[in-house]
């Protein structure tokens, strides 16, 4: 495992924490703890928190697979950091786009998930070719 692996990979371990907290949060909302949250807030929250729970566990996988695809080491900070990005900006979007009280509709801040969605799509993109090519 290289440096750079272990770096990214102890910062993601180590953000995982506050998932676990936005879990807390979350429970909280959906038992009623917190009140004033509509259904659109709610959905939004979920899909946040479970969406940056998986692109964690999926940048924490593809860390180690970078290491075996012979990227260039500009290229290979490149998509590390965007596996790492990707969960944040995902979550960001769909916490951010329903934070306004009361909201039902996504805000303009839903365009930090797709960033993250296109971050997310040109790191798997660039592996998944350099995997294919570092094959033999």
């Amino acid at each position: 495992m290289t440096n750079a692996t272990k770096l990214i990979a102890g910062i993601l371990l180590i953000v995982m924490t506050t998932i676990e907290y936005g879990g807390t949060f979350l429970l909280g909302v959906l038992s009623g703890k917190y009140a004033g949250f509509t259904d659109f807030q709610r959905s939004m929250f979920r899909a946040g928190h479970a969406h940056a729970g998986v692109l964690t566990i999926l940048a924490l996988i593809a860390l180690l697979f970078t290491d075996q695809a012979g990227l260039s080491a500009p290229v290979g900070w490149a998509v590390r950091i965007g596996f790492a990005a990707a969960p944040v900006l995902v979550s960001a979007g769909f916490f951010g786009a329903a934070i306004r009280h009361g909201s039902t509709r996504p805000s303009e801040l839903i365009a930090l998930l797709w960033a993250g969605v296109f971050v997310l799509g040109g790191s798997l993109i660039t592996l998944g070719i350099s995997l294919l090519r570092a094959r033999g």
